[in-house]
């Protein structure tokens, strides 16, 4: 199949397949490599991890949203409203093309004018005190045993890119992929570029990914919690499920992946529901807006 003219992108709307592959492009094109790794030992092989109750319990978004919160920059309403969006997209909206596309809308209007170091730099802040204590030991040690074949580990996330690029490096890994947004001089513009990194978009990532660095995808692994997710985890040789949802487990025994479940009684009784409350492609839009719009309407 023809990929999309980039000069037609300009003269009409972009559907979702188009929006998929454009998101992955940027979301390539945007991940820098950390310089433990510059020059692995095993140039082709690699591992893409999966964020969201894969490598962290729950919604590093949502994480990110509850520190903002907590520094007063918007309010208890504004994040309440923010969860329930969460979990309807989550069981509702995942496959509904124009639910996504609300989703996507209604966080942009939240995010323009909003300066980019400035979310960088609360990333860092919050990691410490909302995300690090949420790392999964299981995936944190499978993704060091990649690391320590010499092999690169990238994230790869709906989540911006801004705050995927901290946890990557605060864990010492090689990169991230995430959801890119436009900015002009510095600053938010209120636009992604092509869409969420989700579903289909991650695996165009990952693929333009393979083909800068030079990566045989049948000697690649790739971690997620959710099915929908398959399109990444379809295109490497180890597929792997963690901590996975009901219908990506089902699949992953059908096929005879490997599962790992790093949850354990009460523990994954209350991973559910965060997966329920506060997980899923759009979480990252809608909780960074919501988060966005407080701080400009009461701080700027």
């Amino acid at each position: 199949m023809a990929r999309p003219d980039p000069a037609d992108r300009s003269r009409r709307p972009l559907d979702l397949q188009q929006r998929s592959l454009l998101a992955g492009e940027a979301a390539a094109a945007a991940a820098e490599v950390e310089t433990a790794l510059d020059h692995p030992v095993d140039p082709t092989a690699a591992a893409f991890f999966d964020v969201d109750n894969t490598i962290m319990q729950g919604a590093s978004i949502f994480h990110l949203a509850r520190g903002m919160h907590r520094r007063k920059l918007f309010t208890t309403r504004d994040i309440v409203g923010a969860v329930w969006k969460q979990a309807y997209f989550r069981v509702v909206g995942v496959e509904d093309p124009d639910h996504i596309a609300e989703t996507r809308n209604s966080a942009l209007s939240f995010i323009a004018g909003f300066p980019v170091a400035e979310l960088e730099s609360l990333s860092d802040e919050i990691f410490d005190e909302q995300m690090a204590h949420r790392i999964w030991p299981g995936t944190r040690a499978l993704a060091q045993l990649h690391l320590d074949q010499g092999q690169r580990v990238w994230l790869v996330t709906a989540a911006p890119v801004e705050i995927a690029r901290i946890i990557a490096r605060r864990l010492g890994l090689t990169g991230a992929l995430g959801t890119v947004s436009e900015t002009e001089d510095g600053l938010y513009t209120g636009r992604l570029v092509g869409d969420l990194l989700h579903g289909p978009a991650k695996a165009e990532a990952v693929l333009a990914l393979a083909a800068r660095e030079g990566l045989d995808l049948a000697r690649c692994s790739a971690y997620s919690d959710s099915v929908n997710d398959l399109p990444m985890l379809g295109l490497v040789g180890d597929p792997v499920a963690v901590n996975p949802d009901a219908r990506l487990r089902a699949h992953a025994r059908e096929h005879g992946w490997r599962v790992r479940d790093y949850r354990t009684g009460r523990k994954a009784a209350r991973a559910g529901l965060l997966v329920a409350a506060g997980a899923g492609a759009a979480t990252g839009a809608v909780a960074a807006g919501v988060a966005l719009r407080g701080k400009r309407g009461g701080m700027l």
